[in-house]
C-alpha cells in the first residue's frame, strides 16, 4: 500500500493553482472537469509517480469551520519538507509570502508556518536535522 493522492481544501482552485506552482515551485499534473470543480493535482517536479497533492474546492459545509479553527489556533494542515528552513523561508518572503511563525527550531528539525492564501497554513521543515 502506498500513498498516491492527497488532498488540501482550497478557496480557490486558480489561486491555489498559481501559488502552489509559481511559488511553492510544484508542477501542475492533472486538471479535468469534475462537476463544478476540477480534479486539480499538483507534485515535485521529476516525480511523475510521486505522491500528488489535491488542491480539492472548500465547499462542503464542514470545511470552512475546520479550516477555519486550525487557523484560529495557529495549526498547519499539512507539512513539506525542504533542505534548509532559512533559505526557503528567505525565498518565499521575498516572494510576498505571509508567515505565521518564522524558522523556529523544534528540537531536532527547524519548522516555519506560512499562509498558503487559499485558506490555508502550511508548515516547512528541514531534511537536514
Amino acid at each position: 500500500m502506498r500513498i498516491v493522492v492527497t488532498s488540501i481544501f482550497v478557496d480557490d482552485q486558480d489561486k491555489a493553482l498559481d501559488f502552489y506552482t509559481r511559488v511553492l515551485g510544484f508542477e501542475q499534473r492533472q486538471d479535468v472537469p469534475a462537476g463544478g470543480a476540477r480534479w486539480l493535482t499538483v507534485g515535485v517536479p521529476g516525480e511523475d509517480t510521486g505522491v500528488e497533492l489535491l488542491l480539492e474546492p472548500a465547499g462542503h459545509p464542514a470545511v470552512a469551520p475546520f479550516t477555519e479553527a486550525l487557523v484560529a489556533d495557529g495549526i498547519p494542515f499539512t507539512s513539506f519538507a525542504v533542505d534548509r528552513v532559512e533559505d526557503e523561508y528567505q525565498r518565499l518572503l521575498d516572494l510576498g509570502v505571509a508567515f505565521t511563525q518564522p524558522p523556529t527550531r523544534m528540537g531536532p528539525i527547524t519548522t516555519a508556518v506560512f499562509s498558503d492564501t487559499v485558506g490555508n497554513l502550511i508548515q516547512i521543515a528541514d531534511t537536514a536535522g
